[in-house]
């Protein structure tokens, strides 16, 4: 029998249709997770908070295969999953519908001022006019990020009629490569963030990058908040050297409630929302578990694949 450590949360999605060579054990909170993690072979640990999950993989000395429904995990120890040699797959492109929606709909919302719609409806206000006058179409987007998220972001803002210009690590006809990006920067009406969180992403939107954004041009970060600096994407905002950011992410989270951030009228903060604003990710996650793991039983290859080595 191979022990699979499983969450409560996702048993009643998977537990009729385990096969009977899985030895489910399964955990409601942290307490039950730490005891029975270091027999497991099979671990799907979950959780909000991301800390006691770390601790988890560290005690899980006889782990073979890691699953996950966050596509980033940058949280955990990669280089212990490395050394042990740990499968791991993750949630790569279980959210991105719902994120590339979200994102477009940051845009539509900044470009049209709905913020202000809504704020003037909740005052019983009628407008005479509308606060927001930007039409996507005809505008620029520079898209950095490629993956499941990045390419649906594409088509959608190319339904808007949007130019957008993608920034891929192998270069190519028609996109940037990553050190040719940086200089074009000015041209661009929209700066798209979807890149994972790696040790090479960690601060790639600073000081220099927002100075060569037009002053108009609105920065979308619906990756990690790491991958901006963000006391220099606050100043640029405060000087009114960029447009806007519209922010699903920020560092730390959740923001503190006096944080700067809050108090910046150029700054839109969504909460890390994107991929909660649906109800298909159990059932989505589920079934590609349910998969993978047939896959794991027959020794091919499962998907997507988490590289802790390259940290996507």
């Amino acid at each position: 029998m191979t022990i699979a450590v499983l969450s409560s949360l996702i048993r009643p999605a998977i537990e009729p249709h385990l096969p009977d060579w899985v030895e489910p054990r399964w955990f409601a909170s942290t307490d039950e997770l730490m005891e029975i993690v270091p027999e497991a072979e099979i671990g799907w640990f979950d959780l909000y908070d991301h800390a006691p999950m770390a601790e988890a993989v560290t005690k899980a000395g006889k782990l073979k295969w890691l699953n996950s429904i966050y596509a980033g995990l940058d949280f955990l120890p990669l280089d212990l999953l490395v050394k042990r040699g740990v499968t791991v797959t993750n949630g790569a492109g279980i959210n991105a519908i719902t994120i590339a929606e979200y994102t477009v709909m940051m845009m539509l919302t900044y470009a049209k001022g709905y913020r202000d719609v809504v704020r003037a409806q909740d005052k019983r206000e009628w407008l005479q006019d509308s606060p927001g006058k930007i039409e996507l179409a005809g505008s620029k987007a520079l898209l950095l990020g490629y993956g499941a998220i990045g390419k649906l972001i594409e088509t959608r803002l190319q339904a808007f009629d949007v130019d957008v210009t993608v920034v891929r690590r192998s270069g190519g006809d028609g996109v940037l490569g990553p050190n040719e990006w940086q200089a074009e920067l000015g041209k661009f009406d929209w700066v798209v963030l979807a890149v994972p969180a790696t040790p090479e992403t960690e601060g790639m939107i600073g000081a220099s990058e927002l100075a060569a954004m037009k002053d108009s041009a609105v920065l979308v970060n619906i990756a990690r908040g790491t991958v901006v600096d963000q006391p220099a994407m606050i100043a640029a905002l405060k000087d009114k050297s960029i447009g806007a950011a519209l922010l699903d992410v920020t560092d730390p989270e959740p923001l503190p409630a006096d944080h700067e951030l809050w108090t910046l009228g150029n700054a839109h903060i969504t909460m890390h929302l994107s991929g909660k604003a649906q109800e298909l990710m159990f059932q989505r996650s589920a079934k590609r578990f349910l998969e993978n793991l047939a896959r794991y039983h027959a020794g091919t290859p499962m998907e997507p694949i988490f590289d802790p080595a390259r940290g996507y």
